[in-house]
């Protein structure tokens, strides 16, 4: 679901970079040509900031006549508090709602009178809105942007309206989806103290209770042109953009800076468990970590390790648990690596009357020997072989290199790191996949949920504890 927050069965990781979300399926070596094509991929490009903090870079590419925008807003429900959870992924919808010049339905319909379509996604750390067109649109996307941008309609009726089109995809997405349901109840486990905790979408009673004042405010505050940067990549030149935005984008005032997040999630001494109970066919589990930031130097080790956990058919934990003891039907890995210190999953679907405690011992037994006795050369690099791979293909459109881009430039400060990931992937030994796993797999340090149909006679965590006193 887009326009839409990016829920936790999403992979996130292309945000950073290379992926680092490691699923049961296989990859294709990258070639060796591909490697020598960094210097060329990133010539051309330009950056330039406005006057009013706009940050726009631009990355040429003319093979063909089509141009990909993507607005990056540091903005997402890490900087929310309760009350207004939500709110992010609210304005992802209101943004298409009408402004001054361009009222409710007009953005899309005009958009694609003009050949062009669009979309936006948020996360717990951003709000991105992606346009495709053809360059002969370039001057009616920017006037459609600068329109919302500057004058967007914060309509009682509208909101009213969107209020209830979020609250429904909260039921498809949370509520009624037992993955959802589970993982937003981890999440609000495993985080005490940092935002974090609130889930994308919004809790029910807030997203009931959002006020008007309250998304003027975040609006005015968030939406300024200086707390966002600007990609443009395709068949444009950097001139052409830049005196576009100058002309249409620079007359928008910017806004004093927003605050920053200061909580930092304090060391947890201790690990944390819950159940959730629902009508439900088959157990799940989910095992989370804490986990590094999007600049931590782990980040390449990490997203090689989990790889090499679960991404294939001879990745470990899918040999272990679903060919070997067949415990899970799927096991996959996921970190999406942020502005703080995120979480790092490793969750299972299980047959129906599966043994979840069974599952459960398995998963920690495996990744206790990951820390014990690290990876092997061949597992390291196969996982080093399908991450440059999917790098590459990632920069072969318009579209993966605007995303690359803007996550580059937000997550790291500088988009020329982009052309770095090779180099770091690289430089990953067995020892550092080692030492991120013993950083990382602390059982003290990880909150472990379980989802058990309603009606199941199953051990939990809990009553497992009563039967042993």
């Amino acid at each position: 679901m887009f326009r839409q927050s990016l829920l936790w069965t999403s992979c996130l990781a292309l945000l950073a970079g290379p992926v680092a979300c490691a699923q049961t399926q296989g990859g294709k070596p990258v070639a060796k040509s591909a490697v020598s094509a960094a210097p060329r991929l990133g010539a051309g490009i330009e950056s330039r900031t406005l006057k009013n903090g706009l940050k726009v870079i631009v990355w040429p590419d003319h093979d063909i006549p089509n141009v990909v925008l993507y607005n990056w807003f540091r903005v997402g429900s890490r900087n929310e508090y309760p009350g207004i959870t939500g709110l992010s992924h609210f304005f992802e919808h209101m943004m298409f709602n009408g402004a001054k010049k361009y009222g409710p339905g007009e953005f899309d319909r005009v958009m694609e009178a003009n050949g062009g379509a669009n979309n936006a996604f948020t996360s717990e750390d951003v709000t991105v809105y992606m346009d495709w067109f053809p360059r002969s649109a370039l001057d009616v996307i920017f006037d459609l942007e600068a329109d919302r941008l500057q004058h967007l309609a914060i309509d009682p009726k509208v909101t009213e309206s969107e209020r209830g089109v979020v609250y429904s995809e909260r039921r498809s997405a949370i509520d009624n989806d037992n993955m959802g349901a589970l993982m937003e109840q981890v999440q609000a486990t495993a985080f005490v103290a940092h935002p974090y905790q609130f889930p994308v979408i919004g809790w029910p009673s807030d997203i009931e209770s959002w006020r008007i004042e309250d998304l003027q405010r975040y609006y005015k505050t968030y939406y300024a042109p200086n707390n966002a940067t600007l990609i443009f990549t395709g068949a444009v030149t950097p001139a052409e953009i830049f005196a576009l935005a100058e002309k249409y984008l620079e007359p928008i005032p910017s806004q004093p800076a927003p605050e920053p997040v200061r909580t930092k999630e304090p060391e947890q001494q201790g690990e944390r468990r819950i159940v959730v109970k629902k009508q439900a066919q088959a157990p799940l589990i989910q095992l989370a970590y804490h986990g590094i930031s999007g600049k931590d130097a782990d980040v390449e080790a990490l997203t090689l390790l989990l790889s090499i956990l679960t991404n294939g058919d001879s990745s470990r934990l899918h040999r272990r648990l679903v060919e070997e003891e067949r415990a899970a039907l799927r096991v996959n890995t996921h970190f999406s690596p942020g502005f703080d210190p995120s979480l790092v999953w490793v969750y299972a679907d299980l047959p129906p009357g599966a043994d979840v405690a069974k599952v459960e011992g398995l998963l920690t037994e495996e990744l206790a020997r990951v820390v014990k006795d690290g990876v092997s050369d061949a597992e390291l690099k196969k996982a080093r072989n399908i991450t440059l791979s999917q790098f590459w293909r990632s920069l072969e459109t318009n579209n993966g290199r605007g995303r690359a881009l803007g996550a580059a430039e937000t997550f790291r400060g500088d988009y020329r790191q982009l052309f770095d990931a090779p180099d770091r992937y690289e430089r990953v030994t067995r020892d550092d996949v080692r030492k991120v796993a013993a950083r990382i797999f602390n059982s003290q340090r990880r909150t472990v949920g379980w989802l058990v149909p309603a009606d199941a006679q199953a051990a939990t965590p809990d009553s497992r504890k009563e039967a042993s006193r």
